[in-house]
């Protein structure tokens, strides 16, 4: 009997995180017949449309369906807006069943939010969602990998790392020849693990190579909450102050300072869209002194006011920016 996957397809999912979970099973089948059988999901059973525009029809809507073996929630900008109680006791009747429940791009926050996660889960998403999920939900291990699987939870980045996520699992079940032989349907030259970075090193997203330069940034990055002086970050790197100014000054045409200010502003910023944290949690999550000063800096480099930059759904456009946040299982 052919293996059968769920999808469901939340309003604004990733198309291309869908849609690379698909072909590698259709190739699967083109290779060796039947072995996987797909049903797409909607929350009404109406078609579905991605974040794209492109619209997808629905076989049913998810509380039709009673039983099922996995299921992958496919979602893409604000996930929770389509959240429901509905939907979380739908997963969890799922998950008394033993069925496997995954999430694609931002599908970790439905299941998180259905309090499906415990602690000794590994599960990750989407890197520019990360942040927002880890506040959200502390108590669950989120990680920057292109994918998780685990015993009966299977999670993703999205993108193409679904590619990756699917080929994985036929391996697991049927080979990695026929999962070689599949990727090279799709003209890719190495099967990604799970390990590989989602992002660009670090190297390749600011076209700097100096050794110094790219470790300080990296330790910039990993701290936020709490910003680390001039001073200190030389000394992470084994610079004096001076020659680590003289890195930024020749590299990147900036200073330590205000690079440094420029990353915890981008992480605001997608705190403001994808969470419903407070101004104030967001003044201290991304280590600004005040609230007054988070805002003026926040208006300096982006044009706006945090306020007026929150999402429409979750500043009075409907969304569920006042919904009580449902502890993940401990």
């Amino acid at each position: 009997m052919p293996e059968d996957i769920s999808f469901l397809l939340l309003p604004g999912f990733s198309a291309i995180g869908f849609m690379s979970a698909i072909e590698p099973l259709r190739v699967a089948n083109r290779f060796r017949e039947n072995l996987y059988r797909w049903h797409i999901l909607s929350v009404d059973g109406a078609p579905v449309a991605a974040s794209n525009g492109i619209s997808m029809n629905a076989e049913a809507a998810f509380g039709d369906v009673d039983h099922a073996r996995t299921v992958f929630i496919v979602a893409g900008f604000d996930p929770l807006a389509c959240y429901s109680r509905a939907l979380g006791d739908w997963l969890r009747r799922l998950d008394h069943t033993h069925a496997t429940l995954g999430g694609i791009d931002t599908g970790a926050f439905i299941l998180a939010e259905a309090g499906l996660l415990r602690a000794t889960d590994s599960v990750t998403l989407h890197w520019e969602a990360l942040s927002a999920f880890r506040e959200r939900y502390p108590s669950v291990n989120a990680s920057e990998e292109l994918f998780e699987i685990g015993a009966r939870r299977i999670t993703c980045a999205g993108g193409t790392a679904s590619i990756d996520m699917m080929l994985d699992l036929i391996s697991r079940s049927h080979g990695a020849a026929l999962a070689s032989s599949i990727s090279e349907q799709f003209v890719v030259s190495r099967i990604r693990q799970r390990s590989d970075h989602q992002r660009m090193e670090i190297a390749a997203r600011y076209g700097v190579h100096n050794r110094k330069l790219i470790q300080v940034i990296g330790v910039m990055e990993q701290n936020m909450e709490e910003p680390l002086a001039p001073a200190d970050l030389a000394q992470e790197i084994g610079v004096t102050r001076r020659q680590l100014e003289r890195l930024f000054c020749s590299s990147l045409k900036d200073t330590p300072t205000h690079f440094y200010l420029q990353l915890r502003l981008d992480r605001a910023r997608e705190l403001l869209r994808q969470t419903d944290m407070s101004i104030t949690a967001i003044c201290v999550a991304c280590g600004f002194e005040s609230p007054s000063h988070f805002s003026r800096t926040y208006r300096a480099r982006f044009g706006t006011s945090p306020r007026s930059d929150r999402s429409p759904l979750r500043h009075g456009g409907g969304g569920n920016a006042n919904m009580p946040r449902e502890s993940a299982v401990p």
